[in-house]
């Protein structure tokens, strides 16, 4: 039968007794012993509804060989309650046709409405009123290739807004704190702030491969998102026409310093635009690692 002609049953419906036959993403895949000398797989199947543990008991090593961790995989078996918690009895386990399959319902995904984060983040760039500014992030946002990477990309693997969709939850919030800080404080380049606030995280619309877990690519991997912002926003400014080069240097300024002030010449800020986004963007991922994570010891 075709992975995608399974029932699908998530993480969330599971009840104690109940078959499973179902394709999940292995999160986690242990060769372990027992007490009693044999070996045993121990798993973590997950959906964005949840995960769930599993153990593989019979035919471990031969199960071991059929998939690996990362892999959706195909899994029948039985829920059972083990210590007070529900975990898969697996029966048989092996990697599952990716095809017609979609990450998304797998993954982890953003409890907010897309359609008016959507709508939010177009509010901002009309905040925005410098002509080169402005053209840029039109050209952006008219890109429907780009709109859709943005809507659909974490932000992180594991840390803040680690689901899909939260690469755009992270931009409007932070992009939100820049147009406020603005008002706070007038001397600011609100052009400037507000445009680095929305594309400072573009390159992570390359920085993730998904599947059955969120993994980087080849190229988030060996540049990081800071190289591949700048290169969309150089890219992208190549095909404007006459972009003065002291804007570009602004906004790359900003872009490449948002994580600190190490990442760039000098180890050092150039512009107040540059030190409020980095304050910014550590505002919302450490409240956001908070209230998903809890406070940090």
């Amino acid at each position: 039968m075709d992975s995608t002609t399974f029932q699908r049953t998530t993480v969330a419906e599971l009840r104690a007794g109940g078959e499973v036959d179902g394709v999940f993403a292995c999160s986690r895949k242990d060769r372990l012993t027992a007490r009693s000398g044999s070996a045993y797989l121990a798993l973590e199947l997950r959906d964005r509804s949840g995960a769930i543990p599993g153990r593989a008991f019979r035919n471990a090593d031969f199960l071991a060989g059929q998939f690996e961790r990362g892999d959706l995989v195909r899994v029948t078996g039985v829920v059972e309650r083990y210590r007070d918690e529900l975990q898969v009895d697996v029966r048989e386990i092996r990697r599952a046709e990716e095809d017609g399959l979609d990450p998304a319902e797998f993954l982890p995904a953003a409890y907010r409405d897309m359609e008016e984060l959507d709508g939010f983040l177009e509010h901002l760039s009309r905040e925005v009123y410098d002509a080169d500014f402005r053209r840029l992030l039109d050209s952006f946002l008219a890109d429907s290739d780009f709109r859709a990477a943005l809507r659909g990309a974490p932000c992180t693997r594991g840390g803040h807004h680690a689901y899909l969709g939260g690469l755009l939850e992270h931009t409007v919030a932070v992009a939100t704190l820049a147009l406020e800080a603005c008002a706070l404080h007038p001397r600011l380049n609100s052009d400037l702030l507000i445009t680095a606030a929305i594309l400072h995280d573009a390159g992570k619309t390359r920085e993730f491969a998904l599947g059955a877990e969120i993994a980087l690519s080849d190229e988030g991997a060996m540049l990081g998102h800071l190289a591949l912002g700048q290169q969309l926003v150089t890219d992208r400014v190549s095909r404007l026409e006459s972009f003065p080069r002291d804007k570009l240097l602004a906004l790359s300024h900003c872009i490449l310093g948002h994580h600190g002030a190490d990442a760039l010449p000098g180890r050092r800020f150039r512009s107040p635009e540059a030190l409020a986004l980095y304050r910014l963007n550590a505002v919302d991922a450490a409240v956001k690692g908070a209230l998903e994570h809890g406070l940090p010891g």
